[in-house]
């Protein structure tokens, strides 16, 4: 009668990991990556975007819009485009590093007024007339929160080359630009594209 010698239990430990363990910890591997670098979300803290977001708001966020970063680094591999006035944007702030959420009120070159909350870019108001403060972008229209008034005021600032000034939907209660200055363009982690979860009103898709 044959007798089957039992491998060591080395070897038996070996053979479990290439067939089970390790497709499983490559496809988490793969998943991370596309999360670094393609699509992400973020979880609002605060009132500061506040008409726009609301604190606890669920945000997906897109990885691509300004570039193909190599995963788990800031290193960018392909240039897509740049922040551009009016896009919400997730980024690194240059105070302490936290991770923040913002509006690109200004790129490189522009001419900034803020009065009272009020912007002015290039000597152009963006006010927009309503019941609601609003303020035109081109392609997009911010809502604003003014009721703690308008915040510190800037006056006569341009933007400096590869810089992006960035502020608070609720300009009185926001820790923005106007405290910890530009953000480089180039650093932006990405562009905000919609609110997928808000308390209360649960799963949903509102584009920013």
């Amino acid at each position: 009668m044959k007798t089957t010698t039992r491998p060591p239990l080395g070897q038996r430990t070996l053979r479990w990991l290439k067939k089970e363990a390790l497709p499983v910890l490559a496809t988490l591997g793969l998943l991370a990556a596309a999360r670094d670098t393609l699509a992400n979300h973020y979880q609002v803290p605060s009132g500061s975007m506040q008409p726009t977001l609301q604190p606890g708001d669920r945000v997906v966020v897109d990885m691509r819009a300004y570039g193909f970063r190599l995963p788990f680094t800031s290193r960018t591999l392909l240039t897509a485009g740049t922040p551009q006035r009016g896009e919400v944007a997730v980024f690194d702030s240059p105070a302490d590093g936290t991770r923040l959420i913002k509006r690109v009120v200004a790129v490189a070159g522009d001419h900034v007024d803020l009065r009272g909350g009020r912007l002015s870019i290039n000597g152009r108001p963006l006010r927009l007339d309503g019941r609601t403060p609003r303020e035109d972008f081109g392609t997009r229209t911010a809502a604003l929160d003014l009721d703690l008034g308008g915040g510190p005021d800037v006056r006569g600032v341009v933007v400096p080359a590869g810089k992006l000034l960035v502020l608070g939907d609720h300009r009185g209660n926001s820790f923005d630009g106007r405290f910890f200055g530009f953000v480089d363009a180039d650093k932006v982690y990405g562009r905000a594209v919609a609110v997928y979860y808000r308390s209360g009103d649960g799963f949903g898709w509102q584009r920013l």
